[in-house]
């Protein structure tokens, strides 16, 4: 028998690296992780709290694909913020397009720019 404990990383593809860290750093405040391996690609990984996030430079088999128009209808990935309210003033200043939750939570959704799905929910920190 096992359990399972707690979700280790998410990799997302990228096409473009200095994009990417563009956007995961200059707009979101994430610093690399330099104890990032070597591998027969370029990437760049972030820790958040005991969660890592692991962006692949490699082509995407989705590519050219439709994908919803609210991130919440796509598969993502769902980050806590501490204040939804200052993040969209954020992506707002920066061009980014967003949507907020559906459900009324505190949550909004946006496309990286390599279109990947990312979730930000509010919450309470203590």
């Amino acid at each position: 028998m096992h359990k399972l404990l707690a979700i280790h990383h998410v990799s997302l593809l990228i096409s473009d690296v200095t994009r990417a860290r563009a956007f995961y750093e200059g707009i979101l405040g994430l610093t690399p992780d330099a104890s990032r391996p070597v591998m027969a690609f370029d990437g760049v990984w972030y820790t958040l709290g005991a969660t890592q996030i692991h962006l692949l430079c490699l082509p995407d088999p989705c590519n050219g694909m439709r994908l919803p128009e609210h991130g919440g209808r796509d598969r993502h990935l769902a980050l806590q913020v501490d204040n939804v309210a200052g993040l969209a003033e954020r992506l707002q200043q920066h061009g980014i397009t967003f949507t907020l939750s559906r459900s009324g939570r505190k949550a909004l959704f946006c496309r990286d720019p390599d279109r990947n799905t990312l979730e930000f929910l509010q919450v309470q920190v203590v």
